[in-house]
């Protein structure tokens, strides 16, 4: 079986998932069984050797061969089942309290060895779990000598419950079909697709897990510039239909400005006009750093379509951000003028609604439409469509691109994106496009202000930060984590948001916000913050990219170790988007010298493509939270930074087989 069809079969047709587990495991974003494969650990634990009784140490995580005894007590009440035991061994009794585990009873019965592995802890003068793993001994002993995976969690499945279906899947798809062409596996000495699943998930060793994440990721790594290459030759010296010229109204609007564009803005601009009036579709990329001003450059691309008689589409990442830009083109278009008819689609709006948008652009009603993946529906119909522009292109897949470019007959597409990546990868990663880097900033820009404390001094940074909301201005709090995990001491959104609220008085009104939130909640969220209705946001990185709140001036970020560089940059760039002085606080967990030098760099330069290049240059392999995992480049194992070697081959791969 190929390993894309399996993408096409739900996880609830494995063996003992039904419709409450499969909806658990939806909360983490697995829904069928390619989800499941590809959903890989964050981190591995090793075992600890089984010790006796009276070798226990309190506060250590321990395992210990125990045989139950007759005296199980189970107590319910009204909110919790508490079932009490002890077990034994020839050196001594330790006492169990399992918290809503009914079915505790029927596993546990007395005279059955097991291995219980846990935090120990002491009541009196005795020895004591509360809610240990229990797990068979032979299988225990098995595990012992190979690393065990750690998953990202969701309330109701634990890292074992995860490892027991991958591995149950694993073995009924013996037939899995490898990916990458034979010639490259043998030539690279790659194991097989199934091996690699097999060494990532049940790693043996150090060793074998390296090679396993290899593998996938250069497969990974494979298949996006086959996707690129693909594009770029259909693309490749294709004949616009669309002939444009610069029209009054452009250059008119170009004069008008109310401020001085940067060189890098004219240059790219300068790019555009010339692929737009060449002959030939455009197929360009601009590239800027945070706040460099690329959304005034894609506007004006939009104006010169429209100005030619054409149509065009400008597509955001996120309803709040799509309804943001509308609103600004619109004050643009009545300030100045320019003659724009501009509407906005999203999915929020009725089937009515949408199809009544769609009528009047296939009408040609709208020369300019704003909105989110909604655009490239299949109801969704254009008269004459000549310019889609994709905001932050990296949210959006190849497919999801393609479908709103067929919109039109060969229209140009102008692609915008704020990551920063060094210029050694940048060169490979935008293989196929033109591309246009704004290394600039608006002269008018005011820098934000960055600070590293450490985490005792957490406070004094909460304090600043509530001084500012005193003052009607708004700040986020950004967790790594959506919820408590027990593998991990992480700060996470919900009890920091009830911390928050235990320490703010009653009238600051605290959201949260994060990447499991239904479309429609994260943007009704999203909407009361930029309409100033929450005063302090907590969120994971999914703010990261989607949400310009120029009343927002303070951003702390938790844990800011654990994060890379480049991800750290664009969440500071949630702030210092109006004209108030705004700030950054990186609340540092790690006593490192390796993690303060990383955050330091932070202090030094707000240019990132050289926080980039840092990024590159200090980032290491136990970096958890990095670019793959913040979304960016869309790759669910390997890591443009980590691996940039492997990267690199898969381009040259990629040429030398195509």
């Amino acid at each position: 079986m190929k390993i894309d069809e399996l993408k096409q079969i739900s996880i609830k047709e494995i063996k003992g998932i039904g419709d409450k587990n499969g909806s658990l495991f939806a909360r983490l974003g697995i829904e069928s069984l390619f989800d499941l494969l590809y959903y890989f650990p964050r981190d591995y634990k090793k075992l600890p050797p089984i010790v006796k009784a009276n070798e226990l140490i309190e506060g250590s995580v321990c395992a210990v061969r125990l045989t139950v005894s007759d005296d199980v007590y189970f107590k319910k009440t009204t909110n919790n089942a508490i079932t009490t035991l002890s077990a034994y061994d020839d050196t001594g009794r330790v006492f169990m309290t399992f918290f809503r585990v009914t079915y505790i009873r029927s596993v546990l019965k007395p005279g059955s060895t097991w291995v219980f592995l846990g935090k120990v802890v002491r009541k009196g003068t005795k020895f004591a779990f509360e809610m240990p793993e229990i797990i068979k001994v032979n299988e225990y002993i098995d595990n012992s000598n190979s690393l065990q995976a750690i998953y990202p969690l969701t309330k109701g499945i634990t890292s074992k419950t995860i490892s027991k279906y991958v591995k149950q899947t694993l073995d009924s798809n013996s037939d899995l079909v490898d990916s990458l062409p034979n010639d490259i596996s043998k030539e690279l000495n790659f194991c097989t697709l199934r091996e690699a699943l097999y060494g990532i998930h049940f790693p043996k060793d150090s060793e074998s897990k390296k090679l396993s994440k290899d593998r996938l990721a250069f497969e990974e790594f494979y298949r996006f510039f086959k996707g690129l290459k693909d594009q770029a030759d259909k693309y490749n010296r294709l004949e616009s239909q669309c002939v444009f010229i610069e029209t009054a109204e452009y250059e008119r609007f170009k004069e008008v400005l109310p401020y001085e564009l940067t060189n890098g803005q004219k240059n790219a601009l300068k790019d555009i006009v010339e692929d737009l009036t060449g002959g030939f579709v455009m197929n360009r990329l601009v590239q800027g750093d945070v706040g460099s001003g690329k959304t005034i450059v894609a506007f004006l691309a939009c104006l010169l379509c429209a100005s030619n008689g054409y149509q065009a589409a400008f597509m955001a990442p996120t309803e709040v951000l799509a309804s943001q830009h509308y609103k600004n083109f619109c004050e643009l278009n009545d300030r100045y003028k320019l003659g724009l008819n501009i509407t906005f689609l999203s999915g929020s709006l009725t089937a009515s609604q949408k199809r009544k948008i769609s009528d009047s652009l296939e009408r040609n009603e709208f020369n300019l439409v704003v909105g989110t993946h909604a655009l490239f529906q299949e109801g969704v119909k254009f008269s004459s469509l000549a310019l889609a522009v994709t905001d932050e292109q990296h949210r959006f897949g190849v497919e999801q691109r393609n479908l709103l470019e067929n919109k039109g007959i060969h229209p140009h597409v102008l692609s915008l994106s704020a990551t920063p990546i060094p210029r050694t990868l940048a060169e490979v990663y935008y293989t196929g496009l033109q591309v246009s880097v704004i290394s600039d900033k608006p002269k008018n820009r005011i820098p934000v202000k960055t600070g590293v404390r450490i985490a005792e001094e957490r406070v004094d940074g909460l304090r600043f930060l509530y001084s500012k909301v005193k003052e009607g201005q708004q700040a986020m709090v950004v967790c790594p984590m959506i919820e408590e995990n027990e593998n991990v001491d992480l700060s996470n959104v919900y009890d920091y948001a009830d911390y928050l609220k235990d320490l703010m008085p009653k009238d600051i009104r605290i959201g949260i916000l994060h990447g499991r939130m239904k479309n429609l909640e994260k943007t009704r969220v999203m909407n009361y913050f930029a309409n100033g209705d929450i005063d302090i946001l907590v969120s994971t990185t999914v703010i990261e990219v989607g949400i310009d709140v120029p009343n927002a001036t303070v951003i702390l970020i938790e844990n800011a170790e654990r994060f890379g560089l480049a991800t750290l940059h664009q969440l500071r760039g949630r702030v210092g988007r109006g004209d108030k002085a705004s700030y950054c606080i990186l609340i540092n967990g790690s006593k490192s010298n390796e993690d303060n030098e990383r955050l330091d760099v932070l202090m030094k330069s707000d240019d990132g493509f050289f926080i980039a290049d840092e990024d590159l240059r200090l980032r290491g392999p136990g970096d958890l939270l990095g670019v793959r995992q913040s979304g960016d480049f869309q790759f669910l194992i390997g890591d443009l930074y980590r691996d940039r070697d492997l990267f690199i081959k898969a381009k040259e791969y990629v040429d030398r087989n195509t």
